[in-house]
This record gives structure tokens, C-alpha cells and sequence, in this order.
């Protein structure tokens, strides 16, 4: 069995893989691998470029979900770890090694995050993942560095470790037997938030979850839909709702979801008096469609979890308090 593989997900991103791929060749250790969702641009055109570069070649564009599950079954008894790295992604030196000697380290860990920042604002920290993925009591989340659109300078406040709610799909690396065991991401979220969801499961299994700032890689975001696309509020929306029914006991769901309904709701309003009522319509949209599919969800929760970060209920402390960093709650 090799030690790790890194696994990067395209769809439609040659221009994106031409121009992040030779930094992931020139500073990786590990094997590389691009799984490719029946992309119809130049991607595969590109990779020939590439000949140190594995393709697994999906027969549809499955998600970011069903995409990485797929592919990562098929390497499954492979590798001992998997680093998953989205295509966006500039690295920097000894960044999978470091990552993977500190799994090595601390056995209890299941999946570990780098520092991410933003590739356009290198100072700054990146919307995924940031200095830490946490989740508030009604499911919202957060990191450290991040609060809804505030983002921190980076000034090394976070170049800590510590544990986390959540690692970010931008950046992580995982053990292959704890993805597996939880049977990998939900391939009904189709993208966004599975990570959140996966990384519960593995929670709820024993596993710990972990941040370092030891290791440092820059994000573009928005390579598949942007943060300002309507479809993107549609999925994030949705698929919280669908973690939250999945992984809370009943006794804990139904209070949660009558609260979430109204703070939704609200959150729809708000948009739609800031003229963005594509956005308004997609959180109605979501509820809609979580209803339709909610009952065909396999309860999966176990033990219940209790969330790492000290935000219990980030709404409030953002909109009501005026807190917009980690460090002021």
C-alpha cells in the first residue's frame, strides 16, 4: 500500500488545471491523480501535458460528491491517505508532506486541514475552510477567519493547531480507511457542504478532526459556481438542511429545523429587499426540495456531537452584536 495519493476533481477547468496543476507537480511528494467528470473543454487536452498525472476518466459529471466518492473507491486498499485538493488551489512548498507527517503523529485524527488563503489576497484568509471550519447550534458555519463575507487579515493568529468541526473540500487530508468507513461523500448533495456532512459521520465514528497552520496553500474559489451565483445559495441551503436531518436525533432535529424555517425565511427577505430575489426565491427553493427528499434519508446518526467551536448561535452574535471575528466571541 503507497502512502498518500492526491486527488484533485475537475470539471471543465483546463484554463484552471493549466495554470494551478504545475505548482501541485512541482511541490508534491505524493502521487497525483485528477479524477475528471466527463469534462467537454480542453481538460483532458491538458493533462496529456502532464505525463506524472493519473486520470481516472468518470463516464458523467457526478458532483463534487458523487465524483470524489466514485473515484476514491476506485483506489480504495491503495493508499493510506487520501489528500483531496480542488483544482483552484495553488501549493507551496512541502505542503503534503507536512500534512501527512502530522496524520502520521496524531493517530486519533481522521482528517486535517491547511491554513487556507486567498490566491486574488495572500494576506488574507480564503472563504473555505480559512483557519478552521466550526458549526453553530442551528447548523450554520463558520471559521476562524472568516464570518459570513468579513474575512481577517492573515497576521498569524491562526497558525496554531486545533480541533475542528469541519475540514474544508478545498484542502484536506484524510485517512482512506475513515472515508471509506463512513462510505464516503453523500452523492445526493451533488456539491457543497458535503464535507460538513462526511466529516460529522467520521465524528460521530470516533474520529477527530483537525486544523495546522503549519501548512499553507492559496484558493481561488468559485471555479465551478461563483459565490455570487444563485445556484450556489440554492445548494449550500439545502444540503445544511439535509446534515442536520441526517445526523441530529429526533428529539434534537425538531426544535433546530422550526427555528431554522424562520431564520431562513428571514435570510430570504433580506435578499430579496436587497434586490438579489434569485437568491430569496433559491432559499425557498431549497426548503422545498429538502421536504421532497428528506423521508427517503437513512437516519445515520449515532452518538450525539457536540460542536468544537464556542459560537452557539452565529446569526446573533454577526447581525445582532456586530462580532465579525473569531476572536471577539
Amino acid at each position: 500500500m503507497q502512502k498518500a495519493a492526491i486527488v484533485i476533481l475537475n470539471y471543465n477547468g483546463g484554463e484552471t488545471l493549466r495554470k494551478f496543476l504545475p505548482s501541485v507537480v512541482r511541490f508534491s511528494k505524493f502521487s497525483i491523480i485528477v479524477a475528471d467528470n466527463a469534462s467537454q473543454d480542453n481538460s483532458l487536452e491538458v493533462l496529456e501535458k502532464f505525463p506524472q498525472v493519473q486520470i481516472i476518466r468518470l463516464t458523467k459529471n457526478y458532483g463534487f460528491a458523487g465524483g470524489y466518492t466514485g473515484s476514491l473507491e476506485s483506489l480504495k486498499g491503495k493508499f493510506q491517505y487520501y489528500i483531496l485538493l480542488n483544482s483552484d488551489v495553488e501549493v507551496t512548498e512541502s505542503w503534503d508532506s507536512t500534512l501527512i507527517r502530522w496524520l502520521d503523529e496524531h493517530p486519533e485524527a481522521a482528517s486535517l486541514q491547511p491554513k487556507i488563503l486567498s490566491y486574488q489576497r495572500p494576506e488574507f484568509f480564503d472563504h473555505a475552510g480559512a483557519g478552521g471550519g466550526f458549526l453553530d447550534v442551528f447548523g450554520y458555519p463558520y471559521c476562524r477567519g472568516r464570518f459570513f463575507d468579513q474575512i481577517e487579515k492573515d497576521e498569524g493568529q491562526y497558525d496554531d493547531d486545533i480541533q475542528v468541526d469541519w475540514t474544508s473540500g478545498a484542502c484536506m487530508a484524510i485517512k482512506a480507511e475513515a472515508f471509506h468507513e463512513v462510505n464516503g461523500f453523500d452523492s445526493d448533495y451533488f456539491a457543497h457542504m458535503e464535507e460538513i456532512d462526511l466529516c460529522w459521520r467520521m465524528k460521530r465514528r470516533g474520529f477527530s478532526l483537525y486544523y495546522t497552520g503549519s501548512a499553507k496553500v492559496y484558493h481561488v474559489g468559485g471555479a465551478t459556481l461563483s459565490r455570487n451565483n444563485p445556484q450556489k445559495t440554492y445548494l449550500n441551503f439545502r444540503n445544511s438542511l439535509f446534515t442536520l436531518r441526517k445526523n441530529l436525533p429526533n428529539i434534537s432535529w425538531i426544535p433546530i429545523y422550526l427555528v431554522r424555517i424562520f431564520l431562513d425565511l428571514l435570510a430570504s427577505i433580506v435578499f430579496f429587499f436587497k434586490d438579489q430575489k434569485k437568491h430569496s426565491l433559491m432559499i425557498l427553493k431549497a426548503h422545498r426540495e429538502f421536504l421532497k427528499m428528506h423521508k427517503c434519508f437513512e437516519k445515520q446518526y449515532g452518538n450525539t456531537v457536540k460542536t468544537k467551536g464556542n459560537v452557539k448561535f452565529l446569526l446573533w452574535q454577526f447581525y445582532i452584536l456586530g462580532k465579525s471575528k473569531y476572536s471577539e466571541v
